[in-house]
């Protein structure tokens, strides 16, 4: 098990509460892979098609080199029994941690939550203040 999940999971399985809230750019990681069609507006259409959809597709900072990077990161991982982003997600959910994307980012960026991974809940910074708050581990991400 490596580091990232078995913490998530550990604090998870000890009963406490996880949240992960994701916003921006952020939202891009819950995203599905495949294209899900919906009714948007031409700036949201614009917005879907700048952004990546799902963690396969995200850069590696300015270190992408033409989508080497990611695939030399992932070739890394796989090497040192890491397991993947999307394989760490799903963990995470099967274990109780709260997956939750931000509305008012949502909104900005033109996405509807049929577009994002299947356990997925829409807040806004309130409920996440309020998780925060009652929670052993919130992840701001």
């Amino acid at each position: 098990m490596d580091f990232y999940s078995g913490t998530l999971e550990d604090v998870a399985s000890m009963g406490k509460k996880v949240t992960m809230f994701f916003t921006f750019w952020g939202l891009n990681i819950l995203r599905k892979h495949e294209k899900v069609s919906t009714q948007k507006g031409f700036m949201d259409k614009m917005f879907s098609m700048m952004m990546p959809r799902g963690s396969k597709r995200l850069k590696l900072s300015n270190m992408n080199m033409l989508g080497m990077g990611g695939k030399m990161i992932r070739k890394v991982m796989k090497d040192k029994n890491v397991s993947s982003l999307e394989d760490l997600i799903s963990a995470a959910m099967c274990n109780g941690v709260e997956v939750v994307a931000c509305q008012m980012s949502m909104d900005v960026m033109g996405l509807k939550q049929e577009e994002l991974l299947d356990g997925v809940k829409i807040g806004g910074v309130g409920y996440y203040l309020g998780e925060a708050e009652d929670s052993n581990v919130n992840l701001f991400i």
